[in-house]
């Protein structure tokens, strides 16, 4: 068999486009794709997307459609979204979803996208947890499509350049969850001195950012995300979650980073934005509790960060060894 050829879009690709969308929905109960009455681009897309100043993208098999993707800009400010992306269901887990994902985010930075946007049946579940794998969050109300297969519509999104940290709301949170345990599964198999031992199940890992989430949607908590060109890489919260007596003040929890992407200046930022967000949120005494000796000590005491004390022996590492642990504090403003 053939290798799958990733080339530009093309009008004449019309009837494998629409071959391709309609056995992607046919998948969904409910879903009707009626090209004449609803999507009568799909006879033109390439010049549909040109006209609009973007750019599409067919994946061929053997002469035959079997991926398609479109970006376009949109009319907020140097923000792209990412369209009309659908796999044959044969392609799917050959790395072909994340080649066209790829290939259309680039272009959209290149030409100057600071954020990507999508939008995705609430019914296409696949689609939400192959999105927020790749850093997109939920994001703003659900849309409501006037059409034949009464279509709701999640918007996702995510900063497409540089290092960005964003305070998520409750759906956003609770769309990162998936990405977010990749992130801390991985941070306890290097050993971060997390409150968690090796190896840390993904279900578990999962666990831990549903209750995260909540505690967002209660109020109680902060959750703050970094991205690195477009690459969800590190998280750290603010726990408003305080005793009556002590509204004054907040904990800064759970500073996490990919192993793969450290010493990129993501902790730093994560730190100073929690610092910032806390201040906002009303909370003029910080602390927080950290294993001795690892980055993240290193990390606050740079950041201006005050030694309150230390408790021996506090927690047990992956092979059994006592570790201390010592207390930070630091006032905002």
């Amino acid at each position: 068999m053939s290798a799958v050829t990733l080339r530009p879009g093309r009008d004449a690709d019309a009837g494998g486009y629409i071959a391709l969308i309609a056995a992607c929905w046919a998948e969904y109960p409910g879903c009707v794709l009626d090209v004449e009455g609803e999507a009568p681009e799909l006879r033109a897309l390439a010049t549909y997307f040109a006209q609009a100043g973007g750019a599409l993208w067919t994946a061929e098999r053997e002469g035959a459609v079997v991926g398609m993707v479109a970006t376009r800009p949109l009319r907020e400010d140097a923000a792209f979204e990412i369209c009309r992306m659908y796999v044959a269901a044969s392609e799917r887990g050959t790395g072909l979803a994340q080649r066209l994902l790829a290939t259309a985010e680039d272009h959209a930075r290149g030409q100057g996208a600071q954020r990507l946007v999508l939008w995705t049946d609430t019914r296409f579940e696949r689609s939400h947890r192959f999105y927020e794998r790749r850093g997109y969050v939920r994001q703003g109300a659900i849309r409501i499509l006037d059409d034949l297969s009464k279509s709701l519509e999640f918007r996702y999104a995510k900063p497409a350049r540089g290092l960005v940290v964003e305070a998520l709301d409750a759906a956003a949170a609770a769309s990162a969850e998936r990405r977010l345990a990749e992130i801390l599964a991985a941070a306890v198999q290097e050993g971060d001195g997390l409150p968690f031992l090796p190896p840390l199940p993904a279900e578990a890992a999962r666990g831990v950012w549903r209750r995260v989430s909540a505690d967002v949607a209660a109020g109680t908590r902060l959750l703050l995300v970094a991205w690195l060109d477009g690459v969800m890489a590190g998280t750290v919260q603010v726990d408003l979650g305080t005793p009556p007596n002590q509204p004054h003040r907040a904990e800064i929890a759970t500073l996490v980073v990919d192993p793969a992407l450290r010493r990129r200046g993501i902790g730093r930022a994560l730190m100073r934005r929690a610092e910032q967000a806390a201040g906002r949120a009303g909370r003029r005494l910080l602390t927080l509790e950290m294993p001795a000796g690892g980055i993240a000590e290193a990390l606050c005491r740079d950041l201006g960060w005050q030694e309150a004390g230390r408790i021996p022996g506090h927690s047990l590492d992956a092979r059994g060894t006592p570790r201390d642990a010592l207390l930070f504090w630091r006032r905002t403003g």
